[in-house]
């Protein structure tokens, strides 16, 4: 039986203290570019050109000591800025991008000061692991394990409790990258009629959550993520072969972004409609059917409230530090143009619900409203679309299905066309 020498790491800093080690010490300090304590953080390219392999996310107790290891399949050398975050309680390790091939069960159960953990790809060339602790915590070390004694490469990550103060004054600490936003578009009124009626409408499709957040899961392992970026894909395609909208899907891969990120994609594209797409969950398992969603700050029922705030956390998920976030959107909801929005996301929405009916399950009630962040866009019609239950056996079979996401996808397609004829009818388009 193999024994993990990360187990006894002190005694091993032991040994290289008394010299025994020194040729190791040296290589290491060289090639991972990190000391054996304190919160400094590696800089400089990756030594390895192959993507690295992360195998496994292992959590221990030593004392005091929650020990986060990272081990490596392949490759190592990857660049990492560990940082917390507040509101709620969390630590964020980026890597240089890098492959997760982790057991399914990894980051469920927590130990120690870790509740859980969540992964995946952040941005372009950037891999997240986001901790949620248990209270306010500090970093303790952060330090890098050569390859030995049939284990690969790991980078060991070690919290210790701290007090509120001592949290508040190393949040952020450790350069922490800034989610990749844009500024807002200036806000306009939505468009008035034009003479230019033969003008492609551009339609944006979101799927929701995707890389370090996934969203919620179905009884078989279905992730909302992957279910919501197929189907965005089969809408999507199904709109460019009409040869009447110009599309454009807000991730197209793996990968997360910011809420308020999607806002500004649907904005500098000057979309005339933007698309949400979710997938739901539940306790109650018999709950299914799809539903749509338009912004109201008052949300229509307590289901469409909790919901709302579910799918508002998607950047503290990623984790992304929200605090200094202009309340700009929130100031604008007041305003004419924000109000005219809304009434035609209404419009849109209710077209939705006459066409899916009959070609899948819908929700009782199944337009509702509440205070979705990502349907603020002030001058662009918004809705958010929850395909169905991924809690509800029957659901999660079609949300998994080709057939059923070609139907539905029909569907919607004819909602947009029927949407935009309407308008067109009454020279608001």
């Amino acid at each position: 039986m193999r024994r993990d020498p990360f187990i006894k790491i002190d005694q091993l800093i032991a040994r290289w203290a008394r010299g025994l080690a020194a040729p190791v010490l040296a290589c290491l300090l060289v090639v991972s570019g990190l000391g054996l304590a304190g919160p400094a953080v590696a800089e400089g390219p990756a030594v390895t050109s192959a993507k690295a392999l992360v195998s496994n996310l292992r959590l221990g107790e030593q004392g005091d000591v929650t020990r986060l290891v990272i081990d490596f399949g392949q490759g190592t050398s990857v660049p990492q800025n560990v940082f917390t975050l507040a509101d709620p309680y969390r630590v964020v390790i980026d890597l240089q991008d890098v492959n997760f091939q982790l057991p399914a069960e990894a980051g469920k159960t927590g130990r120690g000061l870790v509740t859980g953990f969540r992964y995946g790809q952040f941005q372009e060339g950037l891999s997240r692991i986001v901790v949620d602790a248990t209270g306010p915590v500090k970093i303790s070390r952060h330090f890098a394990l050569p390859a030995q004694s049939g284990f690969g490469h790991r980078v060991v990550v070690d919290l210790q409790a701290a007090t509120p103060a001592e949290f508040a004054q190393s949040v952020g600490l450790g350069r922490p990258i800034a989610a990749p936003t844009a500024a807002a578009p200036p806000v306009s009124t939505p468009r008035e009629p034009t003479a230019d009626i033969d003008r492609k409408r551009v339609i944006v499709v979101d799927a929701g959550h995707g890389g370090v957040d996934p969203g919620t899961h179905g009884q078989s392992g279905a992730l909302e993520k992957d279910v919501v970026l197929a189907f965005a894909k089969e809408f999507g395609a199904q709109l460019r072969a009409t040869g009447r909208y110009e599309v454009h899907l807000t991730r197209d891969t793996d990968r997360f972004i910011p809420l308020r990120e999607r806002v500004n994609i649907a904005r500098r594209q000057n979309a005339d409609l933007f698309l949400s797409i979710h997938a739901d969950a539940i306790d109650r398992r018999g709950v299914s059917g799809m539903s749509i969603y338009t912004l109201s700050e008052n949300a229509s029922d307590k289901e469409a409230a909790a919901l709302a705030a579910k799918e508002n956390r998607s950047d503290v998920i990623a984790g992304v530090d929200l605090h200094g976030e202009s309340s700009e959107v929130t100031d604008i909801l007041i305003d004419l143009a924000q109000r005219e929005t809304k009434n035609f996301s209404v419009r849109f929405a209710r077209t939705v619900v006459r066409n899916a009916e009959g070609v899948t399950p819908l929700l009782q009630r199944t337009h509702r409203f509440a205070g979705f962040r990502v349907l603020k866009a002030p001058d662009v019609p918004s809705v958010l679309v929850e395909l169905g239950f991924l809690t509800n056996r029957s659901d999660e079979r079609n949300l998994t299905t080709t057939s059923w996401r070609r139907r539905v996808a029909g569907a919607l397609v004819k909602s947009v066309d029927s949407y935009f004829g309407e308008r067109l009818a009454e020279g608001t388009y």
